[in-house]
This record gives C-alpha cells, structure tokens and sequence, in this order.
C-alpha cells in the first residue's frame, strides 16, 4: 500500500516568506503570553507616563496601528488555511464519489448472485433504489436551489 502523503503538510512547505511571517506572528499573538505582556505594557504605560498624559493618544495610536497590522495578518493566515480547508473538502468530495460508485457496483454484484440463488424471491424495493446512479448535478442544482430562496 502507498503512503499517503499529506496535502496540507506540502501547502505549509510550499508557504511564501511573507505567509511564514504571518503564522508566526499570528500564533505568537493568539497566545496567552502576548496577553500578559500587553497587560503589563498597558499598566506600566498608565502607571509611570510622564509624556502621554490621559487620555493616552499616542498610546491609542500605537494600539491601533498594532490592531490593523495584526488582523492583516490573522487575515492572510485565515485566507492561506481558507485553501486549505477547499482543497480538503474537494479531495473529500472526489473520494466520496468514487466510494459510491464501488459500493453501488459492489450492490450490484451482490444483487445479481442473489437473484441467481433466490429466482422466485423479489429483489427488495430499496436495494433497487440503491442500484441507481447517483446524479450529483441533480443534487447540486437543488441545494443552489434551496440557498436561493
């Protein structure tokens, strides 16, 4: 049996220095730490500001370049795990697809010896709608149908 090899491990070698920089910064800024250095930067720059008096404008300032730079970043890292997760479900999908057709074929071939062995015996009603061919084309258009209304 092959090894099976993971997409998502190649995406992450194959990531540009500037989605590195991102994961990394953003994993560092979701983490407690860099909650607990902000809190002490923030008490430390109440407590002994001399040059920033209240209410804090050139602190608030700082904050707020800080947040747009890091939900930049938070974006790119969720844009990059985005792709992931399409390519996951596709591979998903595609593998589904192919279950289905060797389950029905498998079905199918069970239901044939059956009605050798058993030539009196009706094949039951649901086996015979299960030997159908799935018409994913037909399923789609009545999801995007329902999403529609």
């Amino acid at each position: 049996m092959p090894a099976i090899k993971s997409f998502e491990a190649k995406l992450l070698k194959s990531r540009t220095t500037a989605q590195k920089i991102a994961d990394t910064i953003n994993s560092k800024a979701g983490s407690f730490t860099f909650f607990i250095i902000h809190v002490i930067i923030f008490g430390l720059w109440m407590a002994f500001d001399k040059w920033d008096p209240y209410p804090y404008q050139f602190l608030t300032m700082v904050v707020s370049l800080e947040a747009i730079f890091l939900s930049i970043f938070v974006l790119m890292s969720q844009n990059r795990q985005a792709q992931i997760d399409s390519l996951r479900e596709e591979i998903h999908l595609q593998v589904n697809e192919i279950a289905e057709r060797e389950i029905t074929k498998v079905l199918k071939l069970v239901s044939e010896i059956y009605v050798k062995n058993f030539p009196d015996t009706p094949l039951d009603p649901d086996v015979k709608k299960m030997l159908r061919e799935i018409n994913t084309s037909k399923i789609e258009a009545e999801i995007e149908r329902q999403l529609r209304q």
